[in-house]
């Protein structure tokens, strides 16, 4: 079966450890972007955040009455680096994976944030919502990070 693709990319003026502090902890998803509430339902196997944790992500924007909600299993945490997870709930998507990665850039970290999964039906209009999601989301984390200087650049692929 063929897989649907987004990606996003951008600079932030902060270190990537400061990044990383705010990405790689769902409770604090709300300080940055359009969350209400990030919460675990299950720590990892070796920490809190860390492999196996399952995370969710409950959306600030209600769509038909409901709160969008996204139930995470993270399969990789590198501290500074890498953050990879499993959507295993709420989305209508099957086999869904993602990952964010932090290089430093200068001054600052440059994150790239994609995710794929299969091209079924209901996958493609998440897709139609996730092309657009993920450069707003890395916006408004950038936004978040640095008062001083937009992002540099914002890009969104199929």
């Amino acid at each position: 079966m063929s897989r649907l693709h987004v990606e996003a990319e951008t600079v932030i003026d902060a270190a990537p450890e400061a990044v990383w502090a705010l990405v790689s902890d769902a409770r604090r998803y709300p300080e940055w972007g359009p969350w209400r509430e990030g919460r675990y339902e299950r720590p990892g196997d070796e920490s809190e955040r860390g492999p196996g944790a399952v995370q969710v992500l409950v959306s600030a924007r209600r769509v038909w009455g409901r709160r969008g909600v996204s139930v995470e299993r993270i399969v990789a945490a590198e501290p500074n680096q890498r953050l990879a997870y499993e959507v295993i709930g709420g989305l209508p998507v099957r086999n869904y994976r993602a990952e964010v990665t932090l290089t430093p850039d200068g001054d600052g970290t440059r994150v790239r944030w994609e995710a794929d999964w299969d091209r079924t039906l209901q996958g493609r209009i998440v897709y139609r919502t996730l092309r657009t999601f993920y450069p707003e989301m890395l916006a408004s984390l950038a936004a978040g990070r640095s008062a001083q200087k937009p992002p540099r650049a914002e890009r969104a692929s199929a």
